[in-house]
């Protein structure tokens, strides 16, 4: 830290109690300075030779035969009357960047100017800061902070804005040419420290990240970050990305608990006032902050009951990235009085905001982004969002209160963005089953329909066709389609299947699995029997141990490629035969009321679970 001493002379500034300075020489005091609740017992001599505002109080005192004066709204307090007047008697006085401010708008309250006496207090303090302090990093951000406490003199006397151009200039600068000290705890990369393995026995200069400021600005308060900031854009030599990186810092050092997604209200205005303005400095620029940022500070805007107009901009932008995100920044919390716990309403306008945004798109914006980021293309960003709410409707399925109606219509947001598998909708419908085991046939059909059959992997197919939970419906279109490409991987184009069954499946093997859903018997969307079941997993028993048997065998090249066409015919015929007893068995069972084809997913397990104590539990995916 800079500092600067004037005078020569010894400190004979002594005190008695807290409220009573005086100067220990041998001639008497002759003048009583009053400033605020401390009586100051001095000289009128030196102090008058320096300050013209004293000389114009005592004139007035003398006036009233008094020799004491007043002095009650003097900037920096008894504290900064004090250096002022011990620079009067010439006694050693230091500066630096914790007194220096106070210091000059004391001597300019004083008026000890120039033409008062030469070398006077406000010359040598003005050289100080502009020859000294302003040169400094960290000088120049004390400095700033301790003008809060001084204004409107400090802004007055020009020592904020000296302050805010110096800062914004040293963070503009080249890194390469900065050669002061500075605050830093992310760890750096070995080529940042100049410890790459392939130095070659020289060891590289440490190289300074670009954002080597930040953390130091975290000191200031809000409002004087926020004109740092606004000089630093102003002056258009740091990068957004930057920016952006200085703002995630401050929002995780000045607001409590946001690292986790969820601020403590413990001060409602500060903290309301300090999301504000992070949102009111973010960059213009799409991708300049991560879409994790600004979900937590979507958080912190609605548990701090921000603006409107603000939380509408910061979804908007949240939409543009949202391929970005992670399930767990989508997790936010449900507005207090609510019977769920995550607020879908709130995952559903992002979803919707990113539609719009991509409908809207101009193609040279297309073009851009993709060569910033090939991964982000506009097909592959769908792609991303509809696992994004795969995972995210998995998560919620949890909830027991939650409505069927919000896990659908969230789930049809996405309906339109293609996908290569269905494996995350089918894990997040079997948890929405398995937590809600009450729903009726209707909402168990309309929440199946969501899924395409054809788009599930073999362990997903095989997970489901033992699923209890699933309408029997689903169950024949997952085997239906399983052996569709067993067949086709066999070379293989037609399917021996019962007349029945080929009625509830679609017009050849293209169609959608949706449509196979619907101007069916109602019976088909009850769910499976004990012995449907047991049917179906002694035959899938089969189909893996003859396919375990083929993979041992596959080691013999000679042999390899006739057993696997052998294996594929025989999956068919097993798949065949599965098909069959399935269907014969729901012959059986048709005339069964709709309350007893209702069962629940606990009963039939029981019944399961006493015909086969060999599987001891169910499968389960989820």
């Amino acid at each position: 830290m800079k500092f600067m001493k004037l005078g020569s002379k010894p400190d004979s500034f002594q005190t008695d109690g807290d409220n009573i300075r005086y100067v220990a020489t041998e001639l008497a005091t002759d003048i009583v300075v009053n400033v605020g609740d401390v009586k100051f017992y001095l000289h009128k001599f030196p102090l008058l030779s320096r300050s013209a505002r004293l000389q114009k109080l005592v004139a007035t005192s003398n006036d009233e035969n008094s020799d004491e004066i007043h002095i009650q709204d003097i900037p920096g307090g008894p504290a900064a009357f004090e250096i002022c007047a011990k620079f009067c008697y010439g006694m050693t006085i230091t500066l630096n960047a914790y007194n220096v401010v106070a210091a000059r708008c004391a001597a300019e309250y004083l008026e000890m100017y120039e033409t008062v006496e030469k070398g006077n207090l406000i010359y040598k303090v003005d050289v100080f800061l502009n020859s000294s302090i302003c040169r400094s990093w960290k000088d120049s951000i004390i400095v700033l902070q301790t003008t809060k406490s001084l204004l409107p003199w400090s802004e007055e006397l020009k020592v904020v804005s000296h302050c805010l151009d110096s800062i914004a200039s040293k963070a503009s600068i080249d890194a390469s040419k900065v050669e002061w000290s500075y605050s830093y705890n992310r760890k750096k990369l070995p080529s940042e420290n100049g410890n790459s393995p392939q130095w070659n026995g020289v060891r590289q200069p440490q190289m300074v990240p670009t954002d080597w400021w930040v953390e130091d600005l975290c000191e200031l308060h809000t409002d004087l970050y926020k004109r740092v900031i606004t000089t630093i854009k102003t002056k258009g030599r740091v990068s957004g990305d930057v920016i952006g990186e200085a703002l995630n810092a401050y929002a995780l050092r000045r607001l409590p608990g946001f690292s986790k997604g969820m601020t403590q209200n413990n001060d409602f205005i500060k903290y309301r006032s300090l999301v504000e303005t992070i949102l009111w400095l973010l960059p213009t620029e799409k991708g300049t902050v991560s879409c994790s940022f600004l979900l937590r500070l979507l958080k912190a805007a609605i548990l701090l009951d921000c603006g409107e107009m603000e939380r509408n901009e910061l979804m908007r932008r949240i939409g543009q990235q949202l391929p970005e995100a992670t399930v767990t920044d989508l997790l936010i919390q449900a507005p207090a009085g609510e019977a769920i716990i995550y607020d879908v309403d709130i995952v559903h306008n992002l979803v919707e905001e990113f539609v719009t945004h991509g409908s809207q798109t101009d193609p040279t914006e297309n073009e851009f982004q993709e060569s910033r980021s090939p991964k982000f293309g506009p097909d592959a960003s769908k792609v991303l969002v509809a696992k994004l709410i795969d995972g995210y409707l998995a998560e919620i399925a949890r909830d027991p209160d939650l409505p069927l109606s919000k896990f659908v219509n969230l789930a049809e947001n996405i309906a339109s963005f293609s996908r290569p598998s269905h494996d995350g909708l089918y894990r997040a419908i079997d948890m929405y089953l398995k937590e809600h085991p009450g729903i009726s046939k209707s909402e168990r059909k309309r929440i199946c329909r969501l899924m395409d059959c054809r788009k599930l992997s073999t362990e997903a197919c095989m997970h489901a066709v033992q699923n209890e939970r699933l309408p029997l419906r689903v169950v024949v279109q997952v085997l239906f389609f399983e052996q569709v490409r067993a067949t086709v991987s066999a070379g293989n184009s037609t399917l021996d299947l019962p007349g029945s069954v080929k009625a509830l499946l679609p017009g050849g093997s293209h169609g959608s699995s949706r449509s196979t859903t619907t101007n069916t018997e109602e019976d088909w969307d009850s769910l499976p029997k004990a012995e449907d079941i047991k049917a179906l997993k002694g035959e899938l028993a089969s189909l893996r141990l003859g396919s375990s048997g083929s993979d041992r065998n596959g080691n013999d090249a000679a042999k390899s490629d006739v057993e696997k066409v052998a294996a594929s015919r025989m999956k068919g015929l097993v798949m065949s035969k599965i098909f069959s007893k399935l269907w014969s068995g729901k012959e059986r069972n048709c005339e069964i009321s709709s309350s007893d084809t209702s069962e629940s997913p606990g009963s039939v397990n029981a019944e399961e679970t006493k015909s086969t104590p060999s599987r001891s539990r169910r499968h389960s995916l989820s």
